[in-house]
Parts: structure tokens; sequence; C-alpha cells
């Protein structure tokens, strides 16, 4: 069993939620948050926050960790046991590009309840629960200011 760790973003403007579109040569992959592999030399925030940039063209702001969530999945004769941790960031605008060579082919902004929706993996879905409850607690609070 191989052990992965990767970071990666809940990232909202004005109450949407940014998701990526994968179709890996023709094969429905589904719409997922932006997310990667730690490299060498990087905290998570900083992977998590370039992963955001890498796969989606978006700069985001760092607001808090969420949380992580677990999964394993299968490669050649292997299993991988991948740990992501995630962070609930900030951006100022609805500027996104899917990276192509990572097969992303879309992306947008999602009102919470067609995020929630259009998200293939239910971890994923937790996450974003839990990331929406913190953004929603924090604009009443006054804390994400111009978050409406």
């Amino acid at each position: 069993m191989v052990e992965a760790v990767s970071c990666g973003g809940v990232v909202i403007h004005r109450g949407k939620i940014l998701l990526l579109y994968k179709d890996y040569k023709g094969r429905y992959e589904g719409w997922v948050l932006p997310k990667g592999t730690v490299e060498k030399g990087e905290d998570y925030k900083q992977t998590a926050l370039r992963e955001v940039k890498e796969e989606a063209g978006v700069s985001a702001n760092i607001i808090k960790y969420i949380g992580d969530s677990q999964y394993t999945f299968r490669v050649a004769n292997d299993i991988v046991n991948k740990d992501v941790h995630w962070y609930l960031m900030k951006t100022y605008n609805y500027y996104s590009k899917p990276q192509k060579e990572e097969y992303f082919v879309d992306s947008g902004y999602y009102k919470y309840h067609e995020a929630y929706y259009l998200l293939k993996f239910s971890n994923e879905k937790q996450i974003l629960e839990k990331a929406y409850q913190e953004y929603l607690a924090l604009r009443k609070s006054g804390i994400w200011n111009g978050g409406k």
C-alpha cells in the first residue's frame, strides 16, 4: 500500500463555489474540488494554494483549515491510501481557467446546492458541507467581508 498526501481548497466568491470538470480522454471523471499532491519543500497551505492556481487558474486566499478526508484507489498493482487536507478559500472574481494538461475541460462557480449535487465524490460533498457552514458563520459575523 502506498501512502499519499494532497491538499486542496473550497474556493468561494460571493457565495458560489469553484468546481472543475474532469474528462480523461473521453471518459467521464466528474466534477471535483481543486486539489493535488504535496511537493518537496511545500507546507500544506502552499500546496493548496498552488493546486488551486494550477488546476483552475484562480488566485485565492486561505481563510481557515477545514479538515481532511481519506480515500483509497487502485493503480497498476498497488493500492493508494490518500489523505487530503482542505482549506476554505476566498477569491475576488469569477475568473477560472481549467488546466487542460490535467484533463480539466470545464470550470465554474456554482450555488451551494448545485455544487453539492454536481460533486462526484461523497468525501468532497462532506468537505463542501463543512466549508460552506464555516463560510455562512463567517459571513454572518461580518468576518467574510464582501462575501455576499
